[in-house]
């Protein structure tokens, strides 16, 4: 895990996503705050709880963007969910205990990752080798010891040594890599998935049989031609699945989980019951008190080991267009202490995200067109015009807040974008005018469905 200050988090955010200050510090507190955790004592490890957060705010102002980030920047394990993918134990639907199997999951790969470049340079050496066998089979045994002797003859030590120069003169070969394109015939394992048809509440029993089928039922395997570059890739992930100790593995990852994991749990103002509470509100309601235990703290049965979700990071993120923080159960709003507003973009705000983060929009525009020889220029005007139509239209419509700018860009550039393969080296400037001469006659339009998501 990395050892990033708060101040250091920040920054990093701060090169993918623009504004919303308060949301980035109280995140970045959080993080720390773990790593903190880890410092301490055993006895007073247990009794530190993480501090939970909830985002409020509109729709494409960065409250996705932040969580996912930060997941990426800790090497952290991550999962989205939205929570109106759960109902209530008894509904039809997803069971809100399956986001923390989720996590595990999510834990395994992030392990595995770590495990496989341990084990790295052996399953290299091991996958070349079984590379060599393939390419130079050792010569079929033939009985030329003397009679009534074991000693080899003179024919049988000459066919050694021969196999043995060629064995050497393929690893030269391959070494440089001059033998990718050839083809070698290999076996390769096929587990047999049985399909499993659950019910409602029925996940964790699908998980349980299908592991205890995979133990029991046989592993097909099949005769495949493959390049020898494509070879050594399969070679290679089959030497380190089984250098791999896969209960460590999994000890590993399920720690991890219950001490780094990261739930980002998205429109959590989706499961607030109306004052009607009859139909699919019921279930809403008790999504809220399936999830309360989860996030309290609460044992859930992996496939992998139990697995404590005591001091896990719970992120929501909701709009709260229709409902209010204070319309959550008492009991679960207790449970997220710290609370940051998002605030909605201005024309200064899309200015900035199109021209500042690393990644930003027109920069990948201007990457996409270069494939095809095409030079891609922004001028300032053009993106100060592209700023102002994006923020009126969110402001006569519906606002989608960044999420508008994919809509206006996709607009904006899509004669170019198709005409682009017989343009090459052609240098095209974007200016205002050119933003306008394309994007006006829509933003007059009142119906805008150009631009509705």
């Amino acid at each position: 895990m990395r050892d990033l200050t708060p101040r250091e988090i920040v920054a990093e955010l701060d090169r993918h996503i623009v504004g919303q200050h308060d949301a980035k510090r109280s995140v970045a507190i959080a993080i720390r705050n773990r790593w903190r955790r880890q410092q301490l004592a055993e006895e007073m490890r247990a009794e530190v709880a993480p501090k939970n957060i909830l985002m409020i705010g509109p729709t494409g102002v960065g409250k996705t963007e932040i969580a996912r980030r930060l997941a990426k920047l800790t090497g952290a394990p991550f999962i989205k969910v939205e929570a109106t993918k759960y109902t209530e134990v008894g509904y039809y639907g997803r069971d809100v205990e399956s986001m923390i199997r989720e996590l595990v999951e999510n834990a395994i790969g992030l392990v595995r990752e770590s495990e496989r470049a341990k084990v790295e340079a052996e399953a290299r050496r091991r996958a070349e080798e079984r590379l060599v066998d393939l390419l130079a089979p050792p010569p079929a045994h033939h009985d030329d010891g003397e009679e009534g002797g074991d000693r080899p003859s003179a024919e049988a030590d000459e066919r050694a040594i021969r196999h043995e120069r060629t064995r050497l003169k393929m690893r030269v070969l391959l070494a440089a890599g001059e033998l990718d394109e050839r083809k070698v015939e290999m076996t390769i394992e096929q587990k047999a998935v049985p399909m499993m048809l659950g019910g409602v509440g029925m996940e964790q029993v699908d998980l349980d049989l299908q592991g205890m089928f995979e133990k029991i039922m046989p592993k097909h395997t099949s005769r495949r031609e493959l390049t020898v570059k494509e070879a050594r890739r399969v070679l290679f992930e089959q030497e380190s699945d089984a250098l791999i100790n896969q209960e460590k593995l999994h000890g590993a990852a399920i720690e991890l989980a219950e001490n780094m994991g990261i739930i980002f749990v998205d429109e959590i103002d989706k499961v607030v019951a109306s004052e009607n509470t009859k139909g699919a509100d019921v279930s809403r309601q008790g999504v809220q008190r399936d999830l309360l235990p989860i996030v309290e703290g609460t044992t859930v049965q992996t496939r992998y080991g139990h697995v404590k979700t005591d001091h896990i990071l719970f992120i929501a993120a909701g709009a709260f267009h229709r409902a209010n923080p204070s319309d959550l159960m008492p009991e679960l709003q207790g449970r997220f202490p710290i609370r940051v507003e998002l605030n909605d973009l201005t024309k200064d705000d899309f200015i900035r995200i199109l021209k500042e983060p690393k990644s930003a929009l027109t920069k990948q525009y201007v990457a996409l067109l270069e494939t095809e020889r095409v030079t891609l220029e922004f001028s300032d005007e053009a993106i100060d015009s592209l700023a102002e139509f994006a923020y009126q239209v969110n402001q006569s419509t519906q606002n989608i807040g960044a999420r508008r700018l994919y809509t206006i860009m996709e607009r904006l550039l899509e004669d170019l974008s198709f005409d682009a393969p017989e343009m090459k080296g052609h240098h095209v400037p974007i200016d205002a005018a050119y933003v306008r001469a394309r994007l006006e006659s829509i933003a007059k339009d009142e119906d805008l469905s150009q631009f509705i998501l």
